[in-house]
């Protein structure tokens, strides 16, 4: 059986939204349930693009899984790049980051519509 959490987007005037999150979902798929349309998620999750940019409060951090390669180098197109950002497709949701607290940056870049 499948839990359900809670999670807080930080909006860019920071504005605190707490959220559902239900377990195993990714925090874009969060993000999209909750009607939080700063996650673009252009490449839908294939973690082909940064518009699911995401800045992690750094208490979070060390809870996540650590950053592939791959993420990485996507993580190099996002627009105001931190040491705490991470891709929200990648974040998936369980017990041990229950609370989680993430900052929606000002803007993304979409390299699919530029």
């Amino acid at each position: 059986m499948s839990h359900t959490f809670r999670m807080t987007f930080i909006e860019p005037d920071g504005t605190p939204r707490e959220v559902a999150a239900p377990e195993g979902l990714s925090v874009l798929e969060i993000a999209r349930r909750s009607g939080i349309d700063q996650l673009e998620g252009a490449c839908e999750g294939s973690m082909a693009c940064s518009t699911c940019h995401v800045i992690v409060d750094p208490a979070w951090l060390d809870r996540l899984e650590p950053v592939s390669e791959e993420e990485e180098d996507m993580l190099d197109l996002a627009v105001g790049l931190t040491q705490t950002s991470r891709l929200g497709c990648q974040i998936i949701m369980t017990e041990g980051i229950d609370g989680l607290v993430v900052n929606l940056p000002a803007e993304h870049r979409n390299m699919f519509n530029d």
